[in-house]
C-alpha cells in the first residue's frame, strides 16, 4: 500500500486569511475519496495544495514524494505529470481539436516521437469511448463529452491519482453517471481517485470514503446528512 498524499497539522491561507486549519490527511494508492462540503468551505482549495498552486507554509506535506513546503518551481510540473486534474469547466484549449489538444499535454511533458504520441492519445480516447472524436473541435462537443476528454487528458501521463474538482456540475444527472462510471473504472484500474463535488447522488451511486469540510477543517464521515 503505498501513500500518495501525507498531510501532517496543515494550515492552509490565502492572502493570509486561513481557510483551513490543523488538516490531517492521508490517501492512498487504492482509495477512492469524495471531498464533500458547501461553497467556500475550502474543497477546492485543499486540491490546489496537493497540486501546489498555493503554497504550503503550516505543516507538513508530501504528495508523491514531493515535500510541498520546498518544492521547487522546476519541480512542480514534474509533481503535476504524477496527477491528473479535472477541471468543472473543462479547460480544453479551444483553438485546436481534441487531438492536438491532447498532443499539446503530451509535448509540454517531454514525449517527442510521434508514433509513441499517437498510440497514447488513441489509448486514453479508448478508456473514454471517445477514439471517434480525435478531430473534433471542442465547441462541436456536448459537456458530457468535453469532460470526457478532460478526462482523458488526465490520464496521458498514467497518473498516480486523479484530482477533479466538481467534474459533474456543469453535467445533467445521466451523464453525472456515465462521468462516474469513469472514474470508478480508473480506480479499478489501480489510480487513486479525489473528487471534491456538490453532487451527493454520486455518493450513493458509489459508495466511498468521504471527507466533509465545514468550519475551517475536515471530518471522515460514515453517512451524509
Amino acid at each position: 500500500m503505498n501513500k500518495i498524499v501525507n498531510l501532517e497539522n496543515v494550515d492552509v491561507l490565502i492572502d493570509k486569511k486561513i481557510i483551513l486549519k490543523n488538516i490531517s490527511l492521508n490517501i492512498y494508492d487504492h482509495d477512492f475519496i469524495y471531498f464533500i462540503g458547501k461553497v467556500g468551505s475550502g474543497k477546492s482549495t485543499l486540491l490546489k495544495l496537493l497540486y501546489a498552486e498555493i503554497p504550503l507554509e503550516y505543516g507538513i506535506g508530501e504528495v508523491c514524494s514531493f515535500n510541498l513546503k520546498n518544492i521547487k518551481h522546476k519541480q512542480i510540473s514534474q509533481l503535476r505529470k504524477r496527477l491528473g486534474i479535472i477541471f468543472q469547466d473543462f479547460q480544453l484549449l479551444p483553438d485546436r481539436n481534441i487531438y492536438n489538444n491532447l498532443k499539446f499535454v503530451l509535448k509540454a511533458t517531454g514525449w517527442k516521437q510521434k508514433e509513441k504520441i499517437d498510440q497514447r492519445i488513441t489509448e486514453v480516447l479508448e478508456k473514454v469511448k471517445m477514439e471517434d472524436k480525435k478531430n473534433s473541435m471542442p465547441h462541436q462537443l456536448s459537456g458530457g463529452e468535453q469532460q470526457r476528454i478532460a478526462i482523458a487528458r488526465a490520464l496521458l501521463n498514467s497518473p498516480e491519482m486523479i484530482i477533479a474538482d466538481e467534474p459533474t456540475g456543469n453535467l445533467d444527472p445521466d451523464t453525472s453517471k456515465e462521468i462516474l462510471n469513469i472514474f470508478k473504472q480508473i480506480h479499478q484500474n489501480g489510480t487513486a481517485v479525489v473528487i471534491a463535488t456538490h453532487d451527493y447522488s454520486l455518493l450513493e451511486q458509489n459508495p466511498a470514503i468521504i471527507y466533509k469540510f465545514e468550519n475551517q477543517t475536515i471530518n471522515k464521515v460514515e453517512t451524509i446528512n
